[in-house]
């Protein structure tokens, strides 16, 4: 991270109260940047709040949804830096109730870049897509050149706002740039649905794990400090990657069982797990690849997936004790 880059900068980081959004906060707490926390509701069981962000930043409440209260906040702020994370972000939520998650993640992420192209102190903004903005594809990894085509409620929604983002900037000019990131883990996750919280929430209470699929199913998981990291350096090279998508990639592309496994040999702890086979709408096979961002501004993950595990699990164990 460029320190200098960030000081005296207004920054607006949407879903901060989020598993993303508050590793983002921490680290940005870290230079001299004013940052403009958006939260929807406070979860005291949150990093967020257990990692006291909102003493490290300005916290603003208020819903994605609501376009005048997102021009209000660029302006009352005079927001020079976005990062956009705010969304409905649970793939079996999604499921379950598909219109607040098309409303939240489109419409959110229109109502963010209509503030911006009205509001002219912007000069970077990072959207926070997802790989599963490219639905299912025949070739591996995906690369930037893919088209969006998400099938499923969620992916459908990060397919739409990535199109979105990529109109504001090539209509509009709007200085914005599109992270596609794999499969986030790390402290903070609360989200018992996905794998790893799940898995690691198993092992700690000594429960059986239930596996969703088949165990078949192969993704790509990134420690969140490398995700932020990814998100920040794109951000700090707005003038390379304005208008563009990039992947942030790990390399760590692992089936379920074989992430059970890789788990538990770095943890030294027996998982009992039981496959359910439920899973429906997901996709087989999701990886990316990463070479673009490299090629571009020199950035790469460098978190290895045993060491960022076993961070990851020792934050989960405090946690459990209180």
């Amino acid at each position: 991270m460029n320190k200098e880059f960030w000081d005296n900068k207004n920054v607006l980081v949407t879903g901060a109260g989020g598993f993303k959004g508050s590793h983002l906060v921490e680290e940005l707490s870290k230079t001299n940047a004013n940052i403009i926390s958006l939260v929807r509701d406070f979860d005291p069981k949150s990093y967020f709040e257990i990692q006291k962000l909102g003493e490290k930043s300005t916290v603003v409440i208020g819903d994605l949804k609501d376009p005048v209260k997102m021009a209000d906040i660029l302006s009352k702020y005079e927001i020079t830096s976005i990062f956009h994370l705010g969304a409905q972000p649970i793939v079996t939520t999604a499921l379950l109730n598909p219109r607040e998650t098309l409303e939240s993640n489109i419409m959110g992420t229109v109502n963010i870049l209509e503030a911006a192209r009205l509001y002219s102190k912007v000069k970077e903004i990072v959207m926070v897509s997802s790989d599963k903005a490219y639905g299912p594809c025949e070739t591996m990894p995906y690369n930037e050149e893919e088209r969006l085509q998400g099938k499923a409620p969620y992916d459908v929604s990060k397919s739409c706002a990535d199109l979105i983002a990529q109109m504001y900037a090539n209509v509009y000019d709007i200085p914005v740039t599109i992270s596609r990131c794999a499969n986030v883990f790390g402290p903070g996750d609360l989200n018992w649905n996905r794998i790893i919280p799940g898995m690691i929430k198993a092992i700690i209470q000594n429960n059986v794990f239930e596996i969703r699929s088949d165990g078949k199913m192969i993704r790509e998981y990134i420690y969140v400090k490398d995700a932020v990291a990814g998100y920040i350096s794109l951000s700090e090279n707005i003038n390379k990657t304005g208008g563009e998508a990039f992947n942030i990639a790990s390399q760590n592309v692992m089936s379920v069982l074989e992430l059970v496994e890789r788990t538990s040999k770095a943890l030294e702890k027996k998982v009992n797990y039981e496959i359910l086979n439920q899973a429906r709408a997901e996709i087989p096979e999701q990886r990316l690849d990463g070479s673009k961002i490299k090629n571009i501004i020199g950035w790469e993950a460098k978190t290895k997936f045993e060491e960022a595990i076993k961070d990851t699990f020792q934050w989960y164990k405090s946690i459990f004790k209180d």
